[in-house]
């Protein structure tokens, strides 16, 4: 296989929405400090949803992104939550994969703490390919050419390779 061509995952986001409720917003930093060690950030909002009660510079969740060794650990755990079978519908065609985990206590290690309750999480996987920081770069950024962006059926197969995922089997 080509040098190029070879994917790797850039990083894993973990997501928990929480809307304007303060007490859910601290049970999902908790939760994700407990899952990966690290504190995560707010999100922030920009815009006023009047309707939803939202105003700007309100906290409405919480994320971590993890790089390189502590995302590919963290991988085989979030996809032990989903019994190692991921949809074809949790892959876009720009090679990332998104899937949500209904309860937290089915990721492998995860222990249940009654100060959290029973609640769920948002994960993104990104992959990348060498040659594409192209797009981030400061002086001259440009666009992935057609030719070597990562497809859909690249990512299923890299997930299949390297975490020993099935696609799109349901019990």
């Amino acid at each position: 296989m080509d040098k190029m061509k070879e994917i790797k995952v850039e990083k894993v986001t973990l997501n928990i929405g929480a809307g304007k409720d303060q007490k859910v917003l601290e049970k999902g930093i908790k939760l994700l400090k407990n899952i990966t060690g690290i504190e995560p950030v707010k999100t922030i909002t920009n815009k006023r949803i009047q309707g939803w009660g939202l105003r700007p510079g309100l906290p409405i969740g919480c994320k971590i992104t993890l790089r390189k060794e502590a995302a590919e650990k963290l991988i085989t755990r979030l996809v032990f939550a989903k019994d190692n079978v991921l949809q074809e519908e949790y892959f876009d065609d720009n090679g990332n994969i998104s899937f949500g985990i209904p309860e937290y206590v089915d990721i492998k290690d995860a222990k249940y703490d009654t100060e959290i309750g029973m609640t769920g999480l948002q994960t993104s996987i990104t992959l990348t390919r060498p040659g594409f920081r192209i797009k981030n770069r400061k002086i001259r950024p440009a666009k992935i050419p057609l030719k070597h962006k990562i497809s859909k059926e690249e990512a299923m197969e890299f997930m299949k390779q390297k975490y020993s995922v099935k696609i799109g089997e349901e019990e």
